[in-house]
Parts: C-alpha cells; sequence; structure tokens
C-alpha cells in the first residue's frame, strides 16, 4: 500500500497526517477548525483515501497559518506515497456537481508544481458592511490551500467553479472533484510500463 505519516511541527502550527492511496475512505480529521474538517472528509470519502489529520496553529491570530500548512503537509504526503510514480494513470479530471455548484478539477502528477484558481465566493453584506463572524470560515483560504497542495506535491492543478451561488456548495464541489481527480491519477494502470512520461522520469 502507497501510504505516509507525517508531522510538522513550528511556531505557528502542529500539524501531523496520515494518509493511504489505496485506502476505502476512511477518515478521521481533527484541524479545530469544523468547516476544514468536513472538506476533508468529502475528500477522503470520495477519493476512497485514508486519512488522519490531527491539526492545531495559531488561530488567535487567524486561520491562514493553520489551512495553509495543513495543505503544505498533505501535498508532501501525497507526493512520498506515489513514490516513482510508476504504473500511475498520472492525469485526473472530474466535473463535480453540488447542488446549483459546478467546479471542474484537473490534476496532473507531473512533478512541475502549476496551480490555476477561477473561483470566486460571494461575500456575505448587510447594508454597506460586509459580515465577518469568528466562527466563520474565511473562504479566501481554500485558495491557499490548494496552492500548498499543488507545489509540494508537484502536481500540475487547475480548479475552475462553472456555476454557484452558495459558498459552502462551491467548495464542496471543488473538495469533492479533487478527491475523485486524484484518485484517477494515482491508479495503477498494469498496462503502463514504468513511469508515464516519454522522459522516462516524472
Amino acid at each position: 500500500m502507497r501510504k505516509t505519516k507525517l508531522m510538522r511541527k513550528t511556531k505557528e502550527t502542529d500539524v501531523k497526517i496520515e494518509l493511504n492511496l489505496d485506502g476505502k475512505g476512511n477518515f478521521r480529521i481533527n484541524t479545530s477548525l469544523p468547516f476544514l474538517d468536513h472538506m476533508l472528509s468529502l475528500f477522503a470519502k470520495h477519493g476512497l483515501f485514508d486519512l488522519k489529520i490531527k491539526a492545531r496553529g495559531d488561530r488567535k491570530i487567524d486561520d491562514h497559518h493553520l489551512v495553509e500548512d495543513i495543505g503544505i503537509v498533505l501535498g508532501v504526503a501525497i507526493k512520498k506515497s506515489l513514490g516513482n510514480k510508476k504504473g500511475i494513470e498520472r492525469y485526473g479530471n472530474f466535473l463535480m456537481p453540488m447542488d446549483e455548484a459546478l467546479s471542474y478539477v484537473v490534476v496532473d502528477l507531473s512533478g512541475r508544481p502549476y496551480f490555476s484558481f477561477d473561483v470566486k465566493f460571494k461575500r456575505r453584506i448587510a447594508g454597506i458592511r460586509v459580515i465577518k463572524r469568528e466562527e466563520e470560515f474565511d473562504y479566501s483560504l481554500i485558495e491557499e490551500f490548494f496552492r500548498a497542495i499543488s507545489n509540494n506535491a508537484e502536481m500540475n492543478l487547475h480548479i475552475k467553479n462553472y456555476s454557484g451561488k452558495n459558498n459552502h456548495h462551491i467548495a464542496e464541489s471543488i473538495f469533492k472533484g479533487f478527491g475523485k481527480a486524484l484518485a484517477m491519477a494515482v491508479k495503477i494502470n498494469p498496462r503502463i510500463k514504468g513511469v508515464p512520461s516519454t522522459k522516462g522520469k516524472i
């Protein structure tokens, strides 16, 4: 089985992750951010990855360090779990609906990080003031999360949202779509000999 256990501890965050690419979709996730826990659970369930995450960070400042560092460690875990990448499909894509939301996620495990994120989340507005609740997740951090994954997994990752009115639905379509697309890309194909590249290395 292609699996990895990692931890990253800094003055800002403490992140522990266990990932099994050949799992059954089992998950146990506690990041101290309930919304992110929910999204990562969807990623694991629909990608059929076994995923354990325990993370804490300096949320008294904001959630940026924690969300980004979870993305960093998950990206490294994906890369390490893939090993030499022999026999993998390499590419994956999925067009994922979630009620009114529709998002497209494309993955290339090329060994060359590139990230494109074409998603516009809606801002909650009351009169002329933007509502900011302490317990509300900052949706702008989703871009930083996936950028960290792309850079550290060394993957080409494109995420585009085509429609959606509800931020939760948009985010859910992205995380589910990423799980399905990555599952396609990491799948072992017995017909592929060596790595899927004419260069002989990815």
